[in-house]
This record gives structure tokens, sequence and C-alpha cells, in this order.
């Protein structure tokens, strides 16, 4: 049988998520990665080029994975099919938490490539009609700051599990996330409808 490159890339891939999402990039070892891909180590330096290379790589892709973009005309609505993703995809969450973590406070690996996906984000979300009155290097700002604090809305559900139990009083079971969901959209809205007043000196 030819060797397949790519199925040896996607088997690679497959096993360094699993990996990295459990023990972080500090903890992955690549033997192990080598091992649950069915591989040899040298293919793993060889596509990806280091540990760090490959952990970017992992987190890229899994965060390329959210194809939702806050819609500047339905913000809700989108906001509601984010908090969906992150329930069925809990390994992102685990992702970054790792890389907050062992992040030496230089830009990492990929940063520049995600920084600019962000920024396309932040350019959809303030063509629709975010602050009107705002010039628009500030209706970017208000953007930035709404992307933000809605995505920190949203993931703080899943990041911390224990913190749920003790603020929220009650373990964090379906009819607990939904409502929660039903919080997040309401307050996403609220956000939405009064992002850059302070910055226009428009009443809030």
């Amino acid at each position: 049988m030819a060797y397949d490159a790519d199925d040896t890339r996607r088997r690679i891939f497959t096993a360094a998520a699993a990996e990295f999402t459990e023990r972080g990039l500090a903890g992955a070892r690549v033997d192990r990665i080598a091992t649950a891909a069915r591989a040899n180590k040298q293919a793993i330096y060889l596509y990806y080029g280091s540990k760090e290379k490959l952990f970017a790589a992992v987190l890229r892709a899994k965060l390329e994975e959210i194809r939702i973009s806050v819609d500047p005309d339905a913000v809700a609505e989108s906001v509601g099919q984010m908090f969906d993703w992150y329930q069925d995809h809990p390994e992102l969450i685990r992702l970054q938490l790792w890389e907050a973590l062992e992040a030496s406070g230089a830009p990492g690996e990929g940063e520049r490539e995600r920084r600019d996906a962000f920024r396309g984000k932040v350019r959809q979300l303030a063509s629709g009609g975010l602050a009107p009155a705002l010039p628009e290097d500030a209706r970017l700002r208000a953007a930035q700051d709404l992307l933000f604090s809605i995505m920190s809305l949203i993931a703080w559900n899943f990041a911390v599990p224990g913190m749920c139990r003790m603020v929220l009083d009650e373990q964090s079971d379906r009819a607990a996330l939904a409502r929660r969901r039903a919080a997040v959209v309401e307050a996403a809205r609220t956000l939405a409808a009064t992002a850059g007043r302070v910055r226009s000196g428009l009443p809030e």
C-alpha cells in the first residue's frame, strides 16, 4: 500500500488535539502523539516542525471551525449559535486555557494569523448599524469591545464549571445551560444596543 501523507497528517492532528486538550503544551509528549497516530516522530517534525508549532496548528484549526460570526443585524441569534458551538466543543476552551496558563507573555506561534481573523470579524460587526454616530476608528473599537465581551460571556460558562456551581448554586445540566444560554443571549442583545454610547456622548 502506498504511503498516504495526507492521512498521516490527519492522524497526527487528531492524536495531537487529544493530547494537548488533556495535558496542555508542556505536558504533552511527542512520543505519545506518535504512538496514538500510528506514525513516527520524524513525520511529526517533518509536517509540523516542532511541538509548539503543532499546538499552534491545532488551536488555529479549532478556532477556524467556528464558522459563526456575530451578525451585526442579528447579534442575539449569532451569540446563541456560538454558545451552542462551545457547548458541543469543550476541547477549544481547554486548549485556550492551556495556552493562557503556559504563555510566556510573548506572541505565540500563529498569533498573527489569529489576530487577522479576529480583525475580520470585528470589521464585519462594525459594518452594520453598530454605533452609527461614531467615526470609523471609534466604531471599530466599539466592535472590538463588543466582540470580546460577548466571547467572555459565552466562554466563562464552560471554562470554570466549579465556579458555575458555587455562584449559580446548581449543576451544569441541560436545563441550567439552557437558562444560561438565554441569559447570555439577552445580555448580548443589551450590549449590542448600547455599544459605543459612552464614546458618542449619547445617554445610556
